[in-house]
């Protein structure tokens, strides 16, 4: 790795969706420093930690047909078979479900899995209980969108707020087509995204796996059939 490459892992682009949050930080640091200096090295702290969450990095995304790409940066935290919500109108049958929580120092911009038409967009309203909990998909504040591919094949994405998210941010309509890492949203302050698999597609990540939105191969729909899958 070169000195510049190690530059551009540091020094990213921040997403505009953030410059209120980190106008507002700083200003609270401002008033902080004024009112007690220590008090306004902690703003400080809390401000350059403000413009990190909202880093909005550049990624190499593959490009192989079938790929099925991480849509968060975090880490795998389920994988199961259940039903989707059923506002997404995905299936009445269980499907592959992959779990990837955010906590409140990863990137937050989501990033399309799978190259595709967005025929659906389903907002749920609910709690805010902590995002790594498996009841979390039922009973938290959601956005869904279901993406249609060229092969044919549907996949679910579901955006979860978490304990602390209280608002997430959708980029897309419906009827838009996105590429493959192509950014449809973000979440603000800890939260976790759910890929619902066609049926057949096999996970490649584990549990406990550490994912980069627009990089990380999650599944491949070319590959084999997977046998009756047990919950891990």
């Amino acid at each position: 790795m070169t000195i510049v490459d190690s530059i551009r892992r540091i020094i990213v682009p921040v997403h505009p969706e953030g410059y209120p949050f980190i106008a507002a930080f700083a200003a609270a640091a401002l008033v902080m420093g004024w009112l007690w200096s220590p008090l306004g090295w902690v703003g400080g702290i809390l401000t350059v930690w403000c413009i990190y969450f909202f880093r909005d990095p550049i990624r190499t995304v593959p490009q192989r047909d079938g790929l099925v790409i991480s849509p968060a940066d975090g880490r795998v935290s389920i994988i199961i078979d259940c039903v989707p919500p059923a506002e997404l109108g995905l299936s009445d049958t269980p499907l592959t479900r992959i779990s990837i929580f955010m906590n409140v120092f990863d990137c937050h911009v989501n990033r399309a899995p799978v190259p595709g038409t967005i025929s659906k967009i389903a907002y749920r309203a609910g709690l805010f209980l902590n995002a790594e909990l498996a009841k979390a998909s039922d009973d938290n504040e959601r956005n869904g969108i279901v993406i249609d591919t060229p092969k044919g094949d549907r996949y679910g994405v579901v955006q979860i707020a978490g304990l602390v998210a209280r608002r997430i941010v959708g980029f897309v309509q419906e009827g838009d087509v996105l590429a493959t890492g192509e950014r449809f949203g973000l979440i603000r302050f800890g939260s976790r995204v759910d890929v619902y698999l066609p049926e057949g597609v096999t996970p490649l990540v584990e549990v406990g796996q550490l994912t980069i939105a627009g990089e990380t191969v999650i599944a491949d729909a070319l590959a084999s059939k997977k046998p009756a899958f047990v919950t891990i």
